[in-house]
């Protein structure tokens, strides 16, 4: 996968990729979360509002720290080397997936009820199968293929620049 155009190609193209993937992710999985648990309302949606700027850092650092190195440790002892490109990219999401909702279903409660208790630890069995479904159907049919299709768009931009020059 090193020259994939659908990919990151450096650390900037990382960093948007990243960005992309946060932003989209944290804007709609929380309040489609909070929705489920406490109703879809104007006032829910508010109070969603209020707590997403945290969460958004929470997920970036807990992504950068966490679910990052989990990915690149598990990801060799399960990909052969005759494995494509979508079931790459399906097993990167299905353990970033799993890793950041079974964290962010106990520190994403902690955050929203503004208290650390054992409440989240109580509903776990509830709440993180929702919270994992939810998280990976936006992952799968919206962040992702958005980030990867930015990515696409600045390589062919860079292509094309690098062939109007040279003509």
């Amino acid at each position: 996968m090193y020259k994939e155009d659908r990919l990151p190609q450096n650390a900037k193209e990382g960093i948007l990729f990243l960005l992309i993937i946060s932003v989209i992710s944290v804007n709609t999985i929380a309040p489609i979360i909070m929705g489920l648990e406490q109703g879809f309302s104007k006032e829910v949606y508010l109070e969603t509002l209020k707590v997403i700027p945290i969460m958004w850092v929470i997920v970036v650092l807990l992504v950068r720290l966490v679910a990052g190195p989990t990915v690149h440790w598990v990801m060799p002892k399960l990909v052969g080397q005759t494995d494509g490109f979508n079931a790459r990219v399906l097993l990167n999401i299905l353990i970033n997936v799993t890793v950041l909702s079974l964290l962010l279903s106990i520190i994403g409660t902690w955050v929203g009820t503004k208290q650390i208790s054992l409440e989240p630890f109580k509903n776990f069995l509830h709440s993180w199968p929702r919270n994992f479904g939810v998280a990976f159907w936006i992952e799968m049919l919206i962040a992702q293929p958005i980030a990867r299709y930015a990515m696409k768009t600045i390589h062919a931009r860079q292509v094309n620049k690098v062939e109007s020059i040279n003509s």
